[in-house]
Protein backbone atom coordinates (compact mmCIF):
# COMPACT_ATOMS: atom_id res chain seq x y z
CA UNK A 1 0.00 0.00 0.00
CA UNK A 2 1.00 3.23 -0.91
CA UNK A 3 2.70 5.09 2.17
CA UNK A 4 2.89 1.82 4.21
CA UNK A 5 6.06 1.27 5.96
CA UNK A 6 7.68 -2.24 5.76
CA UNK A 7 9.17 -3.75 9.19
CA UNK A 8 12.94 -3.45 9.18
CA UNK A 9 13.64 -7.24 10.54
CA UNK A 10 17.29 -6.67 10.73
CA UNK A 11 16.70 -3.47 12.98
CA UNK A 12 14.01 -4.91 15.72
CA UNK A 13 16.54 -7.66 15.83
CA UNK A 14 19.33 -5.50 16.10
CA UNK A 15 17.33 -3.19 18.71
CA UNK A 16 16.07 -6.73 20.80
CA UNK A 17 19.68 -7.44 21.19
CA UNK A 18 21.01 -4.23 22.19
CA UNK A 19 18.35 -3.62 24.85
CA UNK A 20 18.36 -7.45 25.98
CA UNK A 21 22.56 -8.33 24.97
CA UNK A 22 24.21 -4.80 25.54
CA UNK A 23 25.08 -3.20 29.29
CA UNK A 24 23.42 0.25 29.89
CA UNK A 25 25.44 2.95 27.74
CA UNK A 26 26.98 0.75 25.34
CA UNK A 27 26.89 1.83 21.64
CA UNK A 28 24.63 -0.51 19.50
CA UNK A 29 27.99 -0.50 17.08
CA UNK A 30 29.03 -3.71 19.31
CA UNK A 31 26.13 -5.52 18.43
CA UNK A 32 28.00 -7.12 14.88
CA UNK A 33 31.16 -7.44 16.92
CA UNK A 34 29.25 -10.19 19.12
CA UNK A 35 27.48 -11.98 16.57
CA UNK A 36 30.59 -12.33 15.12
CA UNK A 37 32.36 -13.75 17.97
CA UNK A 38 29.20 -16.18 18.59
CA UNK A 39 29.33 -17.60 14.94
CA UNK A 40 33.10 -17.44 15.11
CA UNK A 41 33.16 -19.86 18.74
CA UNK A 42 30.01 -22.01 17.36
CA UNK A 43 32.93 -23.64 14.79
CA UNK A 44 35.62 -23.37 17.13
CA UNK A 45 33.88 -24.92 19.45
CA UNK A 46 33.78 -28.66 17.65
CA UNK A 47 37.27 -27.60 15.36
CA UNK A 48 38.91 -28.14 18.64
CA UNK A 49 37.71 -31.29 19.44
CA UNK A 50 37.80 -32.48 15.90
CA UNK A 51 40.98 -31.46 14.47
CA UNK A 52 43.00 -34.38 16.13
CA UNK A 53 40.80 -37.05 15.77
CA UNK A 54 40.81 -35.66 11.90
CA UNK A 55 44.46 -36.06 11.61
CA UNK A 56 44.59 -39.14 12.62
CA UNK A 57 42.17 -40.65 10.77
CA UNK A 58 44.04 -39.45 7.23
CA UNK A 59 47.19 -41.28 8.70
CA UNK A 60 48.61 -38.46 10.42
CA UNK A 61 51.13 -39.28 13.92
CA UNK A 62 50.39 -37.57 17.27
CA UNK A 63 53.55 -35.60 16.91
CA UNK A 64 52.14 -33.87 13.55
CA UNK A 65 49.14 -33.45 14.98
CA UNK A 66 51.01 -31.18 17.77
CA UNK A 67 53.10 -29.92 15.44
CA UNK A 68 49.60 -28.09 13.48
CA UNK A 69 47.98 -26.99 16.58
CA UNK A 70 51.63 -25.35 16.90
CA UNK A 71 51.21 -23.85 13.13
CA UNK A 72 47.93 -22.64 13.67
CA UNK A 73 48.56 -20.59 17.30
CA UNK A 74 52.23 -19.54 15.47
CA UNK A 75 50.67 -18.31 12.33
CA UNK A 76 48.01 -16.34 14.31
CA UNK A 77 50.83 -14.77 16.94
CA UNK A 78 52.36 -13.41 13.64
CA UNK A 79 49.08 -12.10 12.07
CA UNK A 80 48.22 -10.65 15.29
CA UNK A 81 52.04 -9.08 16.10
CA UNK A 82 51.42 -7.41 12.29
CA UNK A 83 47.68 -6.15 13.36
CA UNK A 84 49.35 -4.28 16.66
CA UNK A 85 52.08 -3.12 14.71
CA UNK A 86 50.74 -1.60 11.27
CA UNK A 87 47.08 -2.00 12.50
CA UNK A 88 46.50 1.38 12.83
CA UNK A 89 47.32 2.35 9.24
CA UNK A 90 44.21 0.37 7.61
CA UNK A 91 40.66 0.47 9.11
CA UNK A 92 39.56 -2.15 11.74
CA UNK A 93 36.96 -2.55 9.81
CA UNK A 94 38.61 -3.64 6.58
CA UNK A 95 40.75 -5.84 8.16
CA UNK A 96 37.70 -7.78 10.06
CA UNK A 97 36.67 -8.54 6.64
CA UNK A 98 40.21 -9.47 5.35
CA UNK A 99 40.53 -12.16 8.49
CA UNK A 100 37.11 -13.72 7.91
CA UNK A 101 37.75 -14.21 3.86
CA UNK A 102 41.09 -16.00 5.30
CA UNK A 103 38.45 -17.85 7.85
CA UNK A 104 36.47 -19.14 4.65
CA UNK A 105 40.04 -19.98 2.33
CA UNK A 106 41.28 -22.18 6.03
CA UNK A 107 38.44 -24.04 5.58
CA UNK A 108 37.71 -25.08 2.50
CA UNK A 109 41.88 -26.15 2.37
CA UNK A 110 42.01 -28.51 5.39
CA UNK A 111 38.61 -29.67 3.88
CA UNK A 112 40.40 -31.11 0.39
CA UNK A 113 44.15 -31.92 1.58
CA UNK A 114 45.39 -34.67 3.36
CA UNK A 115 49.10 -34.27 2.83
CA UNK A 116 51.01 -33.12 6.18
CA UNK A 117 53.28 -30.38 4.15
CA UNK A 118 50.49 -28.49 2.95
CA UNK A 119 48.22 -28.73 5.92
CA UNK A 120 51.22 -26.87 7.93
CA UNK A 121 51.29 -24.69 5.42
CA UNK A 122 47.21 -23.89 5.72
CA UNK A 123 47.49 -24.12 9.47
CA UNK A 124 49.98 -21.49 9.61
CA UNK A 125 48.30 -18.93 7.65
CA UNK A 126 44.89 -19.95 8.42
CA UNK A 127 42.91 -19.22 11.45
CA UNK A 128 42.21 -22.38 12.76
CA UNK A 129 41.70 -22.43 16.42
CA UNK A 130 43.36 -25.58 18.39
CA UNK A 131 42.12 -24.09 21.70
CA UNK A 132 39.40 -23.10 24.03
CA UNK A 133 39.84 -19.53 23.53
CA UNK A 134 40.15 -16.91 20.62
CA UNK A 135 43.58 -16.53 19.63
CA UNK A 136 43.00 -15.39 15.68
CA UNK A 137 43.91 -11.78 14.67
CA UNK A 138 39.81 -10.97 14.97
CA UNK A 139 40.79 -10.69 19.15
CA UNK A 140 42.82 -7.71 19.40
CA UNK A 141 40.91 -5.70 16.53
CA UNK A 142 36.97 -6.85 18.31
CA UNK A 143 38.82 -6.28 21.93
CA UNK A 144 39.87 -2.59 21.18
CA UNK A 145 36.31 -1.44 18.83
CA UNK A 146 34.20 -2.66 22.09
CA UNK A 147 36.40 -1.05 24.55
CA UNK A 148 35.54 2.23 23.16
CA UNK A 149 31.84 1.27 22.85
CA UNK A 150 31.48 1.34 26.63
CA UNK A 151 33.31 2.94 29.68
CA UNK A 152 33.69 1.44 33.43
CA UNK A 153 31.85 -0.84 34.75
CA UNK A 154 29.57 -1.44 31.10
CA UNK A 155 33.24 -2.22 29.79
CA UNK A 156 33.68 -5.08 31.77
CA UNK A 157 30.56 -6.36 31.62
CA UNK A 158 30.59 -5.95 27.90
CA UNK A 159 33.99 -8.13 27.38
CA UNK A 160 32.06 -10.72 29.60
CA UNK A 161 28.99 -10.99 27.19
CA UNK A 162 31.76 -11.27 24.66
CA UNK A 163 33.25 -13.66 26.53
CA UNK A 164 30.31 -15.52 27.11
CA UNK A 165 28.95 -15.72 24.14
CA UNK A 166 31.97 -16.88 22.67
CA UNK A 167 31.82 -19.79 25.47
CA UNK A 168 28.43 -20.54 25.15
CA UNK A 169 28.64 -20.72 21.10
CA UNK A 170 31.71 -22.70 21.92
CA UNK A 171 30.05 -25.23 24.11
CA UNK A 172 26.73 -25.87 21.53
CA UNK A 173 29.58 -26.31 18.98
CA UNK A 174 31.85 -28.92 20.94
CA UNK A 175 28.56 -31.43 21.34
CA UNK A 176 28.31 -31.15 17.15
CA UNK A 177 31.78 -33.13 17.63
CA UNK A 178 30.00 -36.59 18.07
CA UNK A 179 27.98 -35.59 14.34
CA UNK A 180 30.37 -37.86 11.85
CA UNK A 181 30.34 -40.85 14.19
CA UNK A 182 26.22 -40.51 14.77
CA UNK A 183 25.70 -40.16 10.59
CA UNK A 184 28.17 -42.88 10.38
CA UNK A 185 26.20 -45.08 12.68
CA UNK A 186 22.74 -44.00 11.86
CA UNK A 187 23.09 -43.34 7.82
CA UNK A 188 26.09 -45.15 6.90
CA UNK A 189 27.77 -41.85 5.87
CA UNK A 190 31.91 -42.23 5.90
CA UNK A 191 32.87 -40.73 8.98
CA UNK A 192 35.73 -39.04 7.32
CA UNK A 193 33.54 -37.16 4.90
CA UNK A 194 31.68 -35.81 7.54
CA UNK A 195 34.76 -34.92 9.27
CA UNK A 196 35.57 -33.23 5.83
CA UNK A 197 32.51 -31.22 5.90
CA UNK A 198 32.27 -29.77 8.87
CA UNK A 199 35.49 -28.02 7.60
CA UNK A 200 33.65 -26.69 4.94
CA UNK A 201 30.84 -25.40 7.13
CA UNK A 202 33.54 -23.92 9.04
CA UNK A 203 34.84 -21.59 5.74
CA UNK A 204 30.59 -20.77 5.06
CA UNK A 205 30.41 -19.01 8.51
CA UNK A 206 34.31 -17.12 7.43
CA UNK A 207 31.77 -16.02 4.56
CA UNK A 208 28.60 -15.26 6.95
CA UNK A 209 31.07 -13.27 9.28
CA UNK A 210 32.21 -11.72 6.48
CA UNK A 211 28.75 -10.65 5.10
CA UNK A 212 28.22 -9.14 9.11
CA UNK A 213 31.44 -7.11 8.58
CA UNK A 214 31.39 -5.71 5.54
CA UNK A 215 27.76 -3.77 7.70
CA UNK A 216 30.11 -2.67 9.85
CA UNK A 217 30.60 1.26 10.38
CA UNK A 218 34.08 2.70 9.71
CA UNK A 219 33.16 4.74 13.14
CA UNK A 220 30.47 4.92 15.36
CA UNK A 221 27.42 6.90 14.02
CA UNK A 222 27.83 10.77 15.04
CA UNK A 223 31.25 9.97 16.58
CA UNK A 224 34.40 10.73 14.53
CA UNK A 225 36.86 8.02 14.03
CA UNK A 226 39.04 7.09 17.45
CA UNK A 227 42.60 7.83 16.49
CA UNK A 228 44.95 5.21 17.43
CA UNK A 229 48.53 5.10 18.02
CA UNK A 230 51.91 2.89 18.80
CA UNK A 231 52.20 2.37 22.12
CA UNK A 232 53.65 5.12 24.28
CA UNK A 233 53.25 6.64 27.67
CA UNK A 234 51.79 2.83 28.53
CA UNK A 235 54.34 1.00 27.24
CA UNK A 236 56.58 -0.16 29.85
CA UNK A 237 52.96 -1.72 31.95
CA UNK A 238 51.83 -3.49 28.69
CA UNK A 239 55.55 -5.06 28.20
CA UNK A 240 55.31 -6.28 31.85
CA UNK A 241 51.85 -7.48 31.63
CA UNK A 242 52.86 -9.37 28.09
CA UNK A 243 55.58 -10.91 29.47
CA UNK A 244 53.49 -12.57 32.49
CA UNK A 245 50.89 -13.50 29.74
CA UNK A 246 53.31 -15.48 28.12
CA UNK A 247 53.60 -17.94 31.06
CA UNK A 248 50.31 -18.37 31.57
CA UNK A 249 49.98 -19.22 27.42
CA UNK A 250 52.97 -21.41 26.92
CA UNK A 251 51.40 -23.22 29.82
CA UNK A 252 47.75 -23.54 28.24
CA UNK A 253 49.39 -24.66 25.19
CA UNK A 254 50.33 -27.99 26.78
CA UNK A 255 46.88 -28.23 27.37
CA UNK A 256 44.89 -27.00 24.13
CA UNK A 257 41.74 -28.87 23.85
CA UNK A 258 43.03 -30.51 20.54
CA UNK A 259 45.62 -32.01 22.79
CA UNK A 260 43.36 -32.40 26.12
CA UNK A 261 40.51 -34.10 23.76
CA UNK A 262 43.75 -36.57 22.40
CA UNK A 263 44.77 -37.47 26.14
CA UNK A 264 41.06 -38.25 26.93
CA UNK A 265 40.69 -40.66 23.50
CA UNK A 266 43.84 -42.46 24.48
CA UNK A 267 44.03 -42.46 28.37
CA UNK A 268 40.81 -43.41 28.86
CA UNK A 269 39.23 -44.53 25.92
CA UNK A 270 36.79 -42.04 25.55
CA UNK A 271 34.55 -41.91 22.14
CA UNK A 272 34.46 -38.70 19.81
CA UNK A 273 30.76 -38.43 21.14
CA UNK A 274 31.40 -38.35 24.58
CA UNK A 275 34.79 -35.81 24.70
CA UNK A 276 32.09 -33.68 22.13
CA UNK A 277 30.03 -33.90 25.22
CA UNK A 278 32.61 -33.07 27.90
CA UNK A 279 33.53 -29.96 25.97
CA UNK A 280 29.94 -29.16 25.62
CA UNK A 281 29.31 -28.76 29.49
CA UNK A 282 33.05 -27.65 30.38
CA UNK A 283 32.01 -24.66 27.69
CA UNK A 284 28.45 -23.99 29.67
CA UNK A 285 30.39 -24.25 32.96
CA UNK A 286 32.61 -21.43 31.74
CA UNK A 287 30.13 -19.56 30.75
CA UNK A 288 28.52 -18.84 33.35
CA UNK A 289 31.68 -18.45 35.00
CA UNK A 290 32.57 -15.62 33.00
CA UNK A 291 29.03 -14.22 33.69
CA UNK A 292 30.16 -14.07 36.85
CA UNK A 293 32.67 -12.63 36.83
CA UNK A 294 31.60 -8.91 36.34
CA UNK A 295 30.11 -8.91 39.64
CA UNK A 296 33.02 -10.70 41.29
CA UNK A 297 35.12 -8.05 39.82
CA UNK A 298 33.18 -5.23 41.13
CA UNK A 299 33.33 -6.47 44.32
CA UNK A 300 37.48 -7.59 44.78
CA UNK A 301 39.33 -6.16 41.83
CA UNK A 302 39.92 -6.77 38.40
CA UNK A 303 43.40 -8.36 39.58
CA UNK A 304 41.88 -10.44 42.69
CA UNK A 305 39.30 -11.85 40.47
CA UNK A 306 41.94 -12.88 37.69
CA UNK A 307 44.14 -14.18 40.45
CA UNK A 308 42.52 -16.05 43.01
CA UNK A 309 39.69 -17.74 40.88
CA UNK A 310 42.47 -19.27 38.54
CA UNK A 311 44.92 -20.83 40.98
CA UNK A 312 42.09 -23.43 42.12
CA UNK A 313 41.09 -24.08 38.80
CA UNK A 314 45.40 -24.88 38.40
CA UNK A 315 45.25 -27.49 41.18
CA UNK A 316 41.85 -29.17 40.15
CA UNK A 317 44.10 -29.78 36.16
CA UNK A 318 47.08 -30.97 38.48
CA UNK A 319 44.98 -33.60 40.24
CA UNK A 320 43.07 -34.87 36.79
CA UNK A 321 46.62 -35.86 35.68
CA UNK A 322 46.47 -38.36 38.52
CA UNK A 323 42.76 -39.19 38.31
CA UNK A 324 42.80 -42.98 38.91
CA UNK A 325 39.13 -43.32 36.87
CA UNK A 326 37.23 -41.16 34.01
CA UNK A 327 34.51 -39.86 36.51
CA UNK A 328 37.10 -38.42 39.63
CA UNK A 329 39.56 -36.91 36.20
CA UNK A 330 36.28 -35.74 34.48
CA UNK A 331 34.41 -34.13 38.02
CA UNK A 332 38.13 -32.03 38.40
CA UNK A 333 38.44 -30.95 34.76
CA UNK A 334 34.88 -29.51 35.33
CA UNK A 335 35.73 -28.02 38.24
CA UNK A 336 38.68 -26.42 36.53
CA UNK A 337 36.18 -25.21 34.20
CA UNK A 338 34.12 -23.14 36.06
CA UNK A 339 36.65 -21.18 37.59
CA UNK A 340 39.94 -20.91 34.81
CA UNK A 341 37.76 -18.65 32.50
CA UNK A 342 36.85 -15.87 34.76
CA UNK A 343 39.85 -13.93 34.00
CA UNK A 344 39.56 -13.59 30.53
CA UNK A 345 37.13 -10.63 30.78
CA UNK A 346 38.54 -9.26 33.87
CA UNK A 347 42.17 -9.37 31.75
CA UNK A 348 40.68 -7.59 28.93
CA UNK A 349 39.19 -5.12 30.76
CA UNK A 350 42.19 -4.76 33.02
CA UNK A 351 44.60 -4.21 29.81
CA UNK A 352 42.10 -2.05 28.32
CA UNK A 353 42.14 -0.09 31.98
CA UNK A 354 45.76 0.40 32.35
CA UNK A 355 46.46 1.89 29.05
CA UNK A 356 45.19 5.54 27.25
CA UNK A 357 42.34 5.13 24.58
CA UNK A 358 44.76 5.76 21.92
CA UNK A 359 46.71 2.50 22.43
CA UNK A 360 44.40 0.45 23.15
CA UNK A 361 44.65 -1.44 19.11
CA UNK A 362 48.26 -1.97 19.85
CA UNK A 363 47.68 -2.91 23.56
CA UNK A 364 45.36 -5.90 22.48
CA UNK A 365 47.56 -6.69 20.05
CA UNK A 366 51.05 -6.81 21.49
CA UNK A 367 49.02 -8.41 24.67
CA UNK A 368 48.13 -10.88 22.61
CA UNK A 369 50.79 -11.76 20.38
CA UNK A 370 53.02 -13.00 22.99
CA UNK A 371 50.17 -14.84 24.42
CA UNK A 372 50.38 -16.47 20.87
CA UNK A 373 53.26 -16.47 20.39
CA UNK A 374 54.22 -19.03 23.72
CA UNK A 375 51.06 -20.38 23.39
CA UNK A 376 52.57 -22.16 19.79
CA UNK A 377 54.91 -23.54 21.19
CA UNK A 378 53.26 -25.74 23.88
CA UNK A 379 51.36 -28.25 21.53
CA UNK A 380 54.26 -29.46 19.75
CA UNK A 381 55.73 -30.17 23.22
CA UNK A 382 52.76 -31.68 24.23
CA UNK A 383 52.76 -33.61 21.30
CA UNK A 384 56.05 -34.93 21.42
CA UNK A 385 55.54 -35.68 25.42
CA UNK A 386 52.54 -37.58 24.15
CA UNK A 387 54.48 -39.79 21.50
CA UNK A 388 56.67 -40.67 24.19
CA UNK A 389 54.32 -41.96 26.17
CA UNK A 390 54.22 -39.25 29.04
CA UNK A 391 50.67 -38.47 28.22
CA UNK A 392 49.89 -36.99 31.47
CA UNK A 393 52.79 -34.48 32.05
CA UNK A 394 51.65 -31.84 29.70
CA UNK A 395 48.60 -31.32 32.30
CA UNK A 396 50.93 -31.60 35.30
CA UNK A 397 53.02 -28.78 34.18
CA UNK A 398 50.30 -26.91 32.85
CA UNK A 399 49.08 -26.37 36.37
CA UNK A 400 52.14 -25.83 37.76
CA UNK A 401 53.49 -23.38 35.42
CA UNK A 402 49.95 -21.45 35.66
CA UNK A 403 50.19 -21.01 39.36
CA UNK A 404 53.62 -19.97 39.51
CA UNK A 405 52.22 -17.09 36.72
CA UNK A 406 49.04 -16.25 39.02
CA UNK A 407 51.20 -15.96 41.79
CA UNK A 408 54.13 -13.18 39.99
CA UNK A 409 50.86 -10.99 38.57
CA UNK A 410 49.40 -10.62 41.47
CA UNK A 411 52.71 -9.36 43.11
CA UNK A 412 53.73 -7.75 40.18
CA UNK A 413 50.19 -5.70 40.39
CA UNK A 414 48.72 -5.72 43.34
CA UNK A 415 49.90 -2.36 44.52
CA UNK A 416 49.40 -0.87 40.63
CA UNK A 417 46.65 1.88 40.96
CA UNK A 418 44.13 1.78 37.69
CA UNK A 419 40.61 2.66 37.04
CA UNK A 420 39.01 -0.21 37.12
CA UNK A 421 35.59 1.75 38.04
Amino acid sequence: MPGETRPDHAAGLTDWLTRWVLPAGTDPSAVPLLIGRALRALVDGYMAVLLPAYLLAIGLGQLQVGLISTATMLGSALATLAVGAWGHRVPPSRLLRSAALLMALTGVCFAGLSSFWPLIVVAFFGTLNPSSGDVSMFLPLEQARLAGAAQAQARVALFARYSLLGALCAAIGAAATGLPDWLHTQAGWPRLAVMRGMFVFYGAIGVLVWCLYRRLPLAEAGHPPQATAPLGPSRRTVVKLAALFCIDSFAGGLVVNALLSLWLLQRFGLSLTAAGLFFFWSGLLSAGSQLAAPKVAQRFGLLNTMVFTHIPANVCLVLAAWAPTLPVALALLLVRSALSQMDVPTRTAYVMAVVTPEERPAAAGFTAVPRSLAGALGPTLGGALFAAGWISLPLVACGLLKISYDLLLWRAFRQHETEEG
